[in-house]
């Protein structure tokens, strides 16, 4: 993956959403993305399949693939609750964590790149038309270290809001396919979420990728330092 997630990614200048949150539009190639889409059926497969986990007694609408470690109905966890019995998640592969220190220093946060700080976590979530994600906060990860999140697919429109509640004031905006967001800083624990899919909005080149896998929407790939014990 040294080549497909090398020096290619593109330079672009980010844009403040709020304090401690940078969007920078188009980072990802269309080949990246197209590549991500065709892993999808892999990594849904297991060894922790996609799941839909249930949150607050409602089951989410959004599909969600683990790496390193799992978010389960009691926080972060080694092992599923989904899948084989005793079954952990894949890890973090490299190129995962080459990827979050280069969009660390494309979004600016260039103390935090400056530590050599790798993720241990992330997620790749797959919204179906329809899907959508409530405000929350990223708050089972004691690590201070900033998030990074990735699109592919349709556009969305992303929801990030404040640190002390769900409600207003928040900013609306709308990410693309292959875009990037970074927060953190004041902003690693604000509220955020998804409330619509843009279906039919994906790139042709990336939307034929996912008809292919049997795949429509959204996916979205966020990367995380967990600051947990294995």
């Amino acid at each position: 993956m040294g080549a497909l997630f090398g020096d290619d990614l593109l330079p672009r200048s980010p844009q403040e959403i709020a304090p401690g949150c940078q969007w920078v539009p188009g980072w990802l190639t269309e080949r990246q993305q197209t590549w991500l889409v065709e892993q999808h059926p892999r990594w849904a497969a297991g060894p922790v399949p996609a799941h839909r986990p249930e949150v607050r007694g409602g089951r989410m609408t959004v599909a969600m693939v683990p790496f390193g470690w799992v978010w389960t109905s009691t926080g972060m966890a080694r092992v599923a609750e989904q899948g084989a019995p005793g079954a952990r998640p894949l890890p973090v592969p490299e190129w995962m964590q080459r990827v979050y220190r280069r969009a660390l220093a494309a979004a600016g946060f260039d103390a935090w790149h400056a530590t050599g700080v790798v993720p241990d976590a992330a997620l790749l979530n797959h919204y179906a038309p329809g899907a959508s994600m409530g405000m929350h906060r990223d708050a089972d990860e004691p690590s201070e270290a900033p998030v990074v999140s990735l699109s592919v697919g349709d556009a969305c429109t992303f929801r990030f809001g404040n640190t002390e509640t769900r409600t207003r004031p928040w900013t609306d905006l709308r990410l693309e396919s292959g875009d990037l967001v970074v927060f953190g800083g004041s902003a690693r624990r604000a509220y955020h979420g998804v409330p619509a899919i843009h279906t039919g909005t994906a790139p042709a080149p990336v939307a034929a990728a996912m008809a292919r896998v049997g795949l429509t929407g959204r996916l979205n790939l966020t990367l995380r330092v967990s600051g947990l014990e294995s």
